[in-house]
């Protein structure tokens, strides 16, 4: 299983950008997908997590109404849609796989077993 997250960068307070994981070796539409962040010095943290049926969505109050998760089973592919940013959403942003995640566990990074390799997201004052 590999998961490639791109779509990181550099952008202004209020601005947004789209993060994107795409992933191969696995039959995608089984797996729930989840982005994580860590800032340096910082653990890593939940940010979203979709499952793999009926595309149901969950968000850490740090992001929630600002960011959506969302899912395209025909490319493989997760995506972070991040809007208003605030320089505390600076972080390296990994995406994250399992096919056995219950919905208890969906915030815990303990119950993803495959993980990309991060893209960096730096939010300017």
């Amino acid at each position: 299983v590999q998961l490639q997250a791109s779509g990181g960068g550099l952008v202004q307070a209020g601005g947004s950008l789209r993060l994107s994981c795409a992933a191969s070796g696995l039959t995608f539409s089984n797996y729930a997908m989840a982005w994580f962040r860590q800032a340096p010095g910082m653990d890593r943290q939940f940010v979203a997590a979709i499952k793999s049926r009926g595309g149901f969505t969950y968000y850490s109050e740090f992001v929630k109404g600002r960011f959506t998760i969302s899912r395209d089973n025909a490319k493989n592919t997760v995506y972070l849609q991040m809007n208003n940013l605030r320089p505390e959403d600076t972080a390296v942003y990994y995406c994250a796989a399992d096919r056995s995640v219950i919905q208890s566990a969906l915030r815990s990074q303990n119950a993803y077993a495959y993980w990309g390799q991060g893209t960096q997201v730096t939010v300017s004052s």
